[in-house]
């Protein structure tokens, strides 16, 4: 008769119920970055009574483009991140056409007609980095919310943030965020 050597065995029937007990624990405990992103309305259809094929005058557009080096350029002029947000803010508020009673803008020739009129045009090349276009939308929107909060303190005497329903569309009729976002070449 052969002697054999008995050895201990490892019930390994309930590894597997453990390694899937583990794997959902940390899939539910980890967090799991996100990307900043940007929080816009895209555009509706066209309503019925606009011509929604009208020109824009050129003197309405404001041209910002960031190249493949992460430059700003406004109308082919390099300027800083840190001056963008004043150069929008007195295109927007222009007031060219003097139609604008609650502009406070210069007035002058190479800028806007009035908030309703102006459009910002933003392009950028397929080497821009995400954080320089996150850096310029925020500048954009800086600008606008500063404007708005103008408008809201002048008209209702109070900040945006206080501001009922009918008072905030009435600010941003006053200062509509036309942005658009031409195709990268």
């Amino acid at each position: 008769m052969r002697h054999s050597k008995l050895m201990p065995e490892v019930n390994a029937g309930s590894m597997a119920d453990i390694a899937f007990l583990l794997l959902i624990f940390f899939l539910v405990t980890a967090t799991i970055s996100s990307d900043a992103g940007i929080n816009r309305m895209l555009p509706k259809e066209c309503p019925p009574r606009m011509d929604c094929n009208s020109t824009i005058h050129e003197r309405n557009i404001l041209r910002i483009k960031i190249n493949n080096y992460d430059e700003i350029m406004i109308e082919n002029e390099i300027v800083k991140l840190n001056d963008l947000k004043t150069i929008s803010k007195n295109f927007i508020d222009n007031n060219g056409d003097k139609s604008c009673s609650y502009c406070n803008g210069l007035n002058t020739l190479n800028a806007s007609d009035n908030p309703k009129e102006a459009v910002v045009s933003l392009s950028n090349d397929k080497q821009t980095t995400y954080k320089k276009y996150i850096a310029v939308q925020n500048e954009l929107t800086k600008a606008y919310y500063e404007l708005r909060h103008a408008y809201a303190m002048n008209v209702f005497g109070k900040p945006s943030d206080k501001l009922s329903k009918e008072e905030l569309k009435q600010v941003r009729d006053a200062y509509p965020f036309i942005l658009s976002e031409a195709e990268t070449k």
